[in-house]
């Protein structure tokens, strides 16, 4: 009978040691309460007059209760190594994939850049490509006003010939009717000497103006300085330069009073100027007719100048406006007569030199001369002979 309950008890140790087998993932803390449990369990199963074991018995089955603990133990070690290895591939699998990620935004920055770089390179590309076309755009421009310049130059050179032509003849008409005049009429000894006495009174008139107006002419080129208008200063510099060439030229010139054909010419034309009527022969007519031409000349380039200077159109602020004595010498007519016709010029010049035109002018071989039409009109000539 020992032997069977002996039997009986490590069938039951090896049930119950199987079971705790069966269960390896408890936690060690409920290790105590499942072997009281089973402890309990065997006290109800076994029965009331059973005999007590045996201490050897007992040892055996601390023995055994120990090695299952020691299992239990093993096996919740092996669990949190599990756990272990398991959080740390958790961690490796993270950080791949926070390297993947970054290496992912890595290259997402890279294309942004190149996408950048290309739409820089295309925008470049095309800011090129379109100053070409304005560069293009604007040769071909500057060739068509060159075309259109040279177009517009040929037909004022043929424009300036023609007046030339009509020039030289109504020149050559008129001589050929002084001619006939003088043969006709000639004036009278007195009224040649009071031309003369006129003359020499006017000579020295304008000799004492053309001191004063020297004088005018230094402090209006400081005044030009000032306003820094250096175009306008150097053109008023070229004229008063000018001027005194003329007047060493003048001064230097022998006149004879009894041989000019001037003195002794009738008059052969009428003008009206300032509300009278004036009468001139054809020597005193031509000067009229240089001094419309000088002063076209002189404020065509005037006016050049303000355009250069960027200041405003205004042709009476300029001094050969004021003076208007360029190619006056003094001789045939009154001073008042050339500057009133040098001024009809200057204004005319000034605006074509202000607005780079040639409305009432020509430019040919070097000279500025008005248009034949434009000097009839400043001129207004009536025969009377």
């Amino acid at each position: 009978m020992g032997r069977i309950r002996m039997m009986g008890v490590i069938v039951l140790s090896l049930l119950l040691g199987s079971s705790a087998l069966g269960y390896p993932w408890q936690e060690p803390g409920n290790d105590k309460d499942a072997r009281e449990k089973k402890e309990q369990k065997q006290k109800q199963e076994r029965p009331q007059n059973r005999p007590q074991p045996d201490r050897g018995q007992e040892q055996r089955q601390e023995q055994e209760q120990r090695r299952d603990a020691q299992q239990q133990q093993r096996a919740q070690e092996q669990e949190r190594q599990q756990q272990t290895n398991q959080q740390r591939m958790q961690q490796q699998r993270q950080e791949e994939m926070g390297r993947q990620q970054q290496q992912r935004q890595e290259e997402m920055n890279r294309q942004l850049q190149q996408q950048r770089a290309n739409q820089e390179r295309q925008q470049q590309l095309s800011q090129q490509e379109r100053a070409q076309q304005q560069r293009e755009i604007e040769l071909n421009r500057q060739r068509a006003q060159q075309q259109m310049s040279q177009q517009q130059l040929a037909q004022q050179r043929r424009q300036f010939e023609l007046n030339q032509q009509r020039l030289q003849q109504q020149r050559q008409a008129e001589i050929a009717r002084q001619q006939q005049a003088l043969q006709q009429q000639r004036l009278s000894q007195q009224r040649q000497q009071q031309l003369i006495q006129q003359q020499q009174i006017r000579l020295a008139e304008y000799r004492r103006n053309v001191e004063a107006n020297e004088i005018r002419l230094q402090r209006q080129a400081e005044y030009l300085q000032q306003q820094r208008r250096m175009a306008q200063y150097r053109f008023q510099r070229n004229y008063l330069e000018r001027l005194r060439e003329q007047q060493d030229r003048f001064r230097q010139a022998r006149f004879d009073y009894y041989s000019d054909p001037y003195f002794y010419s009738p008059p052969i034309y009428r003008y009206y100027r300032a509300g009278s009527y004036y009468e001139v022969n054809q020597y005193g007519a031509d000067l009229l007719r240089r001094a419309v031409n000088y002063g076209y000349q002189q404020g065509f380039e005037a006016g050049a100048a303000d355009r250069e200077d960027r200041w405003n159109n205004n042709y009476r602020d300029c001094y050969a406006y004021q003076d208007a004595n360029f190619g006056y010498d003094g001789y045939y007519e009154d001073q008042a007569a050339y500057n009133h016709y040098f001024r009809e010029g200057f204004r005319h010049g000034y605006e074509d030199g202000y607005y780079s035109r040639y409305q009432y002018g020509t430019y040919y071989d070097g000279q500025y001369s008005v248009l034949g039409t434009v000097l009839a009109q400043i001129l207004n000539f009536a025969a009377i002979r």
